[in-house]
Parts: C-alpha cells; sequence; structure tokens
C-alpha cells in the first residue's frame, strides 16, 4: 500500500496538526471542515507554526513554504476522498458522528484507500463497524501537541490486515515519529491511563488541594514532564470526561468521569481552549 495523498477530517489542533507534520515529510494533503471559517483558522496556525520552526532553525524556510503549498483546504467531503490513500478522521469524540462519517467516506473513498481515527478512547473495532472495510481500517493516535510529541499509537482493529497495519507504521515512521501498537480496548495505552490519572486529580482538587501543587509534586516527585492539572488543561476536559465515559461503558463503574470534571465541562471551563481550566490562559 502505498501512501502520497492523504486526507484529513476534521481542522481542529489535532487535524490541522497531523496535515502539518504529513505536509512537511512530503504528503500531499487535503483537509475538509464544514466550517470555512475553521479552515482558514487552520491554514493561518499551521502557516504561523511553520514560520515559528523556521525561525528556531528545525526546518529550512524553503521547507516550511513547500509545505504550505502541499496543503489544500475544502469543505466538500467528496474532494477530499477523490484521490486519498489514506484519509484519517479527526472529529469530535462520539461515536454516532463517527459513524455517520464513516458511512459517507467508506462510500466516497476508493476501495483501496486506507481508513484512519485519530480517536483517543473508542474503540476501533466498534467505530468500522459501520464500514464494509473493516480489513482497510486503523487506529492511529497522535499526541497534541502532534508536532512535537514523538509517540503514536497504532491500534489494529479485530479485521485489519497486516498489509493495513504495516501501511501505517510505515507512515508514522516516515513522520519522524515512533509507532506504538496498543490492543483494541477503551482509551488503549495512553488515554486509559492518563485519563485516569487525571480524573483522580479532579477529585483531589475537589478534597482541597491546589493544582498548582498537584502539579507541583507529580513533576518533582514522580518525575512527571506536565502534571496532572496542566495536562487536563492541555487535553480538554471534555475529551478526559468523554474518554471516561467510554471506558467506564466498557469496564465498570471505576471509570466514571468525577462529578467535578462533568460540572467543569458543563462550565466551559475546559482548558487551554476556552482561555480558562485549572489556570487562565
Amino acid at each position: 500500500m502505498s501512501i502520497k495523498n492523504i486526507g484529513i477530517i476534521g481542522s481542529g489542533i489535532m487535524g490541522s496538526g497531523i496535515a502539518q507534520v504529513s505536509a512537511v515529510a512530503g504528503y500531499n494533503i487535503v483537509i475538509q471542515d464544514i466550517s470555512k471559517e475553521a479552515l482558514e483558522r487552520a491554514g493561518a496556525g499551521i502557516k504561523a507554526s511553520l514560520e515559528k520552526f523556521a525561525g528556531k532553525g528545525k526546518i529550512k524556510p524553503e521547507e516550511a513554504e513547500a509545505a504550505l503549498s502541499r496543503i489544500e483546504y475544502t469543505t466538500d467531503l467528496k474532494k477530499v476522498c477523490e484521490n486519498a490513500d489514506l484519509i484519517v478522521e479527526a472529529v469530535f469524540e462520539n461515536l454516532a458522528i463517527k459513524h455517520e462519517l464513516f458511512q459517507k467516506l467508506d462510500e466516497f473513498s476508493k476501495p483501496e484507500a486506507i481508513l484512519a481515527s485519530n480517536t483517543s478512547a473508542l474503540p476501533i473495532t466498534e467505530i468500522a463497524s459501520i464500514t464494509d472495510r473493516g480489513h482497510n481500517f486503523v487506529g492511529i493516535h497522535f499526541m497534541n501537541p502532534v508536532a512535537l510529541m514523538k509517540g503514536v499509537e497504532i491500534i489494529r482493529g479485530q479485521l485489519t490486515s497486516d498489509e493495513t497495519l504495516n501501511a501505517a507504521t510505515e507512515y508514522v515512521k516516515s513522520l519522524g515519529k515512533e509507532p506504538i501498537v496498543a490492543v483494541d480496548y477503551a482509551g488503549f495505552i495512553v488515554s486509559r491511563l492518563l485519563d485516569v490519572l487525571m480524573n483522580e486529580a479532579v477529585k483531589m482538587v475537589q478534597e482541597g488541594n491546589r493544582p498548582e501543587d498537584i502539579d507541583k509534586a507529580m513533576q518533582l516527585c514522580a518525575g512527571h514532564p506536565m502534571g496532572p492539572c496542566k495536562l487536563l488543561d492541555l487535553v480538554g476536559a471534555e475529551i478526559a470526561m468523554h474518554g471516561m465515559e467510554t471506558m467506564a461503558r466498557d469496564f465498570g463503574d471505576q471509570y466514571k468521569p468525577h462529578p467535578l470534571l462533568k460540572k467543569r465541562v458543563l462550565a466551559g471551563l475546559l482548558g487551554r481552549k476556552s482561555g480558562r481550566g485549572f489556570y487562565e490562559y
């Protein structure tokens, strides 16, 4: 399976990050979103990020320009599927939304195209079940921020073929990143461990601990590069909450999101994306 053209569904932080690193690696990219305004923000963000990398000498200015020239933007779902060898979905963590989307992608994409989800928690087999190409379906879970984080989880569904798994693995390697194969259960490896940690940190805040002290303790005493409260602000409180809800559904009530986490989501205290979480941004 030769991958040259990549379609990306969703132009948010994750989608635009995946587009950026893929374009730098030489792939032709088409990003699709339902909102023209979101696509414009994504384009401006990718340009600013590449200019920052060029300014720091991490890539050459001409490499940044070449990467930008390889990215197209569209609101047309059919267009993103036309020539795509790989399509990566990076939309909201909602199974119904993903099922509706992948049903269309299955119809619009060429038969040999690989469909992939960047989901952080929903089982790949469950997402793929709506399509007729389980053999060409795989999980490719990038970490935030995509441009900086080296690890990428590769998740094999029940029907994922060896060829699809190998193609996804080689794609991740071509980005200069390290693929990590995870078993297809809710949360995989990273979210299953980190969501529990962040959920427990929320509980400790309710009990009276300051977010600053929790973060400081985990950084200085456990060697974590970032404390769980700051990490929750980076990930997004609603993402962690939905991850916990998915794991609670599959593994039991011990994974239920803490009530305070739900309240913070309802209050819009999502973290960096909303300007305020445990910290202000």
